[in-house]
């Protein structure tokens, strides 16, 4: 992760996704995909990619106030090609209110196609810290 991004997601750290850039409503995201990422196909799982375009998208609406969170609030995705490999995901904020964001990202393979595209909606919310040793979550608040 680069030093400014201060989310840790466990489940992206998991699967390897590192946040190359987020900055005025536009992110970069690398994934080095392996091969316990693959579907049956041999090919990058629907899933994974749905998790890179979500983060992509999350990342573009933080980057314009980065002391917020963000919560998806929908997601649609296009599949348009098979993934394979060390993959781009790319996010947008195309619009914001003063507590909503809709994005869009794509996914770019090495060769510069565009694998799969997605368009979400998200809401903005407080970051609450938390103890770790205390073993309570954050709350969220989607209201």
């Amino acid at each position: 992760m680069i030093p400014e991004y201060t989310v840790n997601i466990p489940f992206v750290s998991h699967l390897g996704i590192q946040v190359a850039s987020y900055e005025n409503g536009h992110s970069e995201l690398h994934f080095d995909t392996r091969q316990e990422h693959e579907n049956s196909f041999a090919v990058t799982h629907g899933g994974a990619l749905m998790t890179l375009l979500d983060v992509s998208m999350a990342s573009a609406a933080r980057s314009v106030q980065k002391d917020m969170g963000v919560v998806t609030i929908e997601m649609k995705t296009t599949f348009m090609k098979p993934a394979r490999g060390k993959l781009i995901g790319r996010g947008h904020l195309m619009h914001r209110t003063g507590s909503m964001a809709f994005v869009e990202a794509s996914v770019i393979d090495a060769d510069g196609n565009v694998c799969a595209h997605s368009t979400g909606t998200f809401k903005y919310v407080k970051r609450r810290p938390t103890d770790p040793n205390a073993g309570t979550e954050p709350v969220i608040s989607t209201d």
